[in-house]
């Protein structure tokens, strides 16, 4: 979500609050709806203490997920990098072969899974790549101790690897159940159905409008908040972008020029493979 839209909603709402407040205040008695405004204000309290720390938790638990899925992006990109500095030790053949499937691996990364969790359609389908190079490794041949090494340590960052993907691909199809939602929902209308009752035509208007407005926006803005974090990857102000991936492509292209690696790549610019 834009930030300029988060901004429109925020307002909109706001004014819908206020309007209703205005309406709601030409036909109530003066001192509002309660006659004891106390005990009214008492239990408003509860109610928004109740959504607070019921929302509270809920950003907690999806910011949890959304720095796991940030963090899983990150540690991906860099065990990319360290697996084709260890794929170096291999015999030429599975050396080039398992170069050219990490740089494949990467660009499928940013330019095909990418938009796929944008759209929260990626679901649990393994990367190609990845069991291209799980073949590859599977027919490798050691014939000295540091390729056997090697061997041990490419199993290694695979499992590494692997996890990361994991932890990146999990907050693409949404973090928050519907359930929690709900409740969020639920309550947020009941604050405000419970704030219309405060309509007092003794009250200034513009205290009134301040009233329902600043609570409006506090619990709107409070969804949005856990709206935008529900799904990291979503277009939008805080989305987590391929960043570190596509530093490691660059990276990549630094290394294979460095090392006068001039083997095929068996993909194209978007990963897709060309044979």
């Amino acid at each position: 979500m834009s930030l300029l839209l988060g901004i429109g909603i925020a307002v909109a709402a706001a004014a819908a609050a206020i309007t209703a407040m205005l309406f709601v205040r030409r036909r109530a008695p003066e001192g509002s709806y309660f006659s004891d405004g106390d005990r009214a204000s008492g239990v408003f309290g509860v109610l928004a203490t109740g959504f607070a720390i019921f929302a509270g938790f809920v950003i907690f638990l999806v910011f949890t997920s959304y720095d796991q899925s940030r963090s899983g992006a990150e540690t991906e990109a860099v065990l990319v990098a360290q697996q084709f500095e260890t794929a170096q030790f291999f015999a030429p053949e599975t050396r080039d072969r398992l170069a050219g499937q990490l740089v494949c691996y990467a660009r499928s990364v940013v330019q095909l899974e990418w938009p796929e969790m944008e759209d929260g359609e990626l679901g649990n389908a393994l990367s190609p790549w990845g069991v291209a190079m799980f073949r590859t490794i599977q027919a490798a041949k050691t014939s000295s101790p540091e390729q056997e090494a090697a061997f041990s340590k490419w199993l290694d960052q695979t499992s590494e690897r692997e996890q990361a993907r994991q932890d990146r691909v999990h907050g693409a199809s949404g973090i928050t159940p519907t359930t929690i939602w709900i409740v969020l929902l639920i309550t947020a209308a009941i604050i405000f159905a419970y704030m219309l009752f405060f309509a007092d035509p003794a009250e200034m208007r513009r205290s009134q409008a301040m009233l329902i407005g600043s609570a409006t926006t506090v619990v709107v803005v409070t969804l949005l908040a856990i709206h935008a974090l529900d799904n990291p990857y979503r277009p939008g102000l805080g989305n987590i972008r391929p960043m570190a991936m596509e530093r490691t492509l660059a990276i990549l292209d630094e290394a294979r020029a460095a090392i006068g690696d001039d083997a095929p790549i068996p993909c194209d610019e978007e990963g897709s493979p060309t044979s």
